[in-house]
């Protein structure tokens, strides 16, 4: 996947006017820092390159490596969590490399432009101008927000002809999603209209086609399934281990995909405790019979990565006697393939523009971890039927606790 071989490096090391370069002497201090914002930067590609743009860290600035410097395994770790730490929406494509140029070690990051841009750092989105980088204008943003719409987008972000702006709350996007998403200072120096703002935050198509996207419908909308007929879920608690066992607890939920997993949460853990009473005292506690953590990150990564295209199948949550099985239609996508699904290291995004949408709104704090907190959590009482239409996380009840209800 290496984009530059050694000699063009060489070269585009010792480029000061380059604007595709960013340079630094260690990864300490504000370095991880100002390393994000140049990844963010070059993610938006606001020159038109098309080409990565490339960190090299153990370069001096003006462009000489340092002969001393070592690249460590923990050094290449901490730049590669800058894909998934979150910081970066949505993520952005890299590769981090131990290169060495000049007979010298250098730590090289290479980070490819971004098929849906705005990317944003922590709210805010970084572009560059030359040799030098900074936060955009709002003209920077337009000339963005034009690009993105010249490219293959996302189903995602594909409009949906069927609904208007009326079906997008505003109460909603301008005091709950907003917020969460830009940062504050940004926000408070922000003029631009209603369109506007729905424009550059994917919601709708662009300020003067305003159709709402498939991204706004799940983030805003009362009820998307109305124009998305797949998105909703369904609950059930079975009184035995069959698909045929009679129902106890049934519930359909609707509403954006925050307020149906947050209900869907909810089921989850009224069911999910069960009382222990201790004879030598008068109290008792309570215990969860499935790690509530783990629950969350399966629920939320059916979310976040099921597909919402020509399928009216919603997020299934059956809960046996025996098992809890969460079933997200669609397949593995991607990078992700049948056989390494769930491998450590392995993502990718059906939906980029809905999983920057729930990280913004907490849903999700880091990308491409959650089903490693919850094989933590579950050990091997958690497994996948994966196929190529639908992924079905199983978990399985503590030994003895099958038929605790």
């Amino acid at each position: 996947m290496s984009y530059y071989n050694d000699a063009q490096l060489e070269a585009m090391m010792l480029d000061l006017e380059s604007d595709c370069v960013e340079r630094k002497q260690s990864f300490q201090g504000d370095a991880p820092q100002k390393v994000r914002e140049a990844v963010c930067a070059f993610a938006n590609d606001l020159a038109g390159h098309g080409e990565p743009g490339v960190v090299l860290i153990g370069v001096h600035d003006k462009g000489t490596p340092m002969p001393d410097f070592v690249v460590t395994d923990e050094l290449l770790r901490s730049l590669a969590d800058i894909k998934t730490d979150g910081n970066i929406v949505p993520p952005p494509t890299l590769l981090v490399e131990k290169r060495r140029l000049q007979g010298s070690e250098v730590a090289v990051i290479s980070a490819w432009p971004c098929d849906t841009p705005p990317v944003r750092y922590k709210g805010r989105i970084h572009v560059r101008w030359g040799p030098r980088r900074g936060l955009a204008t709002a003209q920077d943003e337009r000339i963005l927000n034009e690009r993105r719409r010249h490219r293959d987008r996302p189903f995602d972000i594909q409009p949906i002809t069927s609904a208007t702006m009326a079906h997008l709350s505003r109460i909603r996007f301008e005091l709950e999603y907003l917020p969460a998403l830009v940062a504050p200072d940004v926000l408070q120096a922000n003029d631009r209209s209603y369109e506007q703002k729905l424009a550059a935050t994917k919601m709708i198509v662009d300020e003067a086609d305003s159709i709402p996207t498939v991204l706004g419908l799940l983030t805003l909308s009362n009820k998307p399934s109305d124009q998305i007929p797949g998105a909703w879920g369904q609950f059930l608690r079975l009184a035995g281990i069959e698909i045929s066992a009679p129902i106890v607890d049934e519930e359909t939920v609707y509403g954006t995909v925050s307020d149906q997993i947050r209900r869907l949460e909810e089921k989850l853990a009224a069911h999910n405790l069960r009382s222990v009473r201790f004879a030598d005292v008068v109290t008792e506690e309570r215990h969860e019979k499935y790690p509530a953590e783990a629950l969350r990150q399966l629920l939320r990564n059916a979310y976040m990565h099921r597909s919402y295209e020509m399928t009216n199948a919603p997020i299934r949550v059956y809960w046996f006697d025996d098992r809890i099985e969460i079933t997200s239609p669609g397949g593995p996508y991607g990078s992700v393939t049948l056989e390494n699904f769930g491998q450590p290291g392995i993502a990718d995004y059906r939906n980029p523009n809905l999983a920057e949408a729930m990280r913004a709104l907490g849903l999700v704090q880091r990308f491409g971890i959650g089903i490693g907190i919850a094989r933590k959590a579950l050990g091997t009482r958690l497994s996948f039927s994966v196929q190529p239409s639908v992924v079905i996380s199983i978990v399985r009840a503590e030994a003895g606790n099958a038929t605790d209800t």
